[in-house]
């Protein structure tokens, strides 16, 4: 099985934090280029500060600069499992490679009440289901039970681990492992190459946003049998990872390293905390230190 590279792209706002689609789109070709697919409205796409209606708008402006050249998958989680619903309804008439849904964020969840919701939005969408855990943003967990339990429904075919715990990652590739077509895809960058050795699908990383080609270095290592090569971007992948996050926290960090390679992308919406001239001189001096403060949207 050949694995993936995805990147979960940012968005792109203009000054008056309106979503600037046209350099989003540039974002998108940029990784393309690599040859990474795309996730749409994640973490890192600022998805909590995106209306309903953009998101929509969102997922048809990046399917059609996509047209088919990599998979496309976009997160349609939202604290209640009506609006999930509503924005997974939308994404199936689009067309897509999968839909995530992160946990509910907010409101706290038992295991049962996970696998209503995740089931729901499953039962009502053609497209296939990622389950998308990232504990320590939405105070959820989708426990590796949970996830077996899950992964029998015929239209939930994997789950994008966010943890950063490699035994909760290890729990859920034993899922996969015993469960015919349940995939895992690793969120952790550091863990890439690892959960790949370990029989994961694939990965769906954000530090992509500012690193595209080594993300697809690592994959493509692995991929073609050239392990040296996939240890050796992975070390480089994990080195400007520990650099960049020493600075705050992480998807801001990413969008901010990008920001400065290219300022198109513009900032995040509101209240997300503006980095300052001394921390962008910081994240600058990291940039250079890695040859990244060339690279410009196709």
């Amino acid at each position: 099985m050949t694995r993936k590279a995805s990147v979960a792209i940012v968005t792109c706002f203009n000054d008056d934090e309106t979503i600037n689609y046209d350099a989003t789109r540039a974002q998108v070709r940029r990784q393309v280029v690599a040859g990474n697919n795309i996730m749409c409205a994640g973490t890192n796409g600022d998805f909590t500060a995106l209306t309903h209606s953009e998101k929509i708008r969102l997922l048809e402006e990046v399917v059609d600069e996509v047209d088919g050249k990599v998979d496309v998958i976009v997160n349609a989680g939202m604290p209640a499992t009506f609006e999930t619903l509503q924005l997974a309804k939308e994404f199936d008439r689009i067309g897509v490679k999968g839909i995530a849904v992160i946990t509910p964020f907010f409101i706290a969840c038992t295991q049962d009440g996970l696998v209503r919701h995740f089931s729901t939005v499953a039962d009502a969408v053609n497209t296939p289901v990622y389950l998308y855990d990232i504990p320590a943003r939405t105070q959820n967990h989708i426990e590796p039970e949970t996830a077996r339990k899950l992964a029998a429904h015929g239209n939930i075919a994997g789950i994008k681990d966010s943890g950063g715990a490699q035994e909760t990652l290890e729990a859920y590739l034993q899922v996969s492992k015993e469960v015919n077509g349940f995939e895992v895809y690793s969120g952790p960058d550091h863990l890439v190459l690892w959960a790949l050795q370990n029989g994961a699908a694939g990965c769906i990383s954000g530090l992509g946003n500012a690193m595209p080609d080594v993300l697809a270095g690592i994959v493509n290592g692995f991929n073609s049998g050239d392990i040296a090569e996939a240890e050796r971007q992975q070390s480089v992948y994990t080195a400007f990872r520990t650099d960049l996050y020493a600075h705050g926290f992480p998807p801001a960090m990413v969008k901010r390293a990008l920001y400065l390679q290219d300022a198109s992308v513009g900032a995040s919406r509101q209240p997300a905390l503006m980095p300052n001239t001394e921390q962008d001189d910081k994240i600058r001096d990291i940039l250079r230190k890695y040859d990244l403060l060339t690279v410009r949207a196709a």
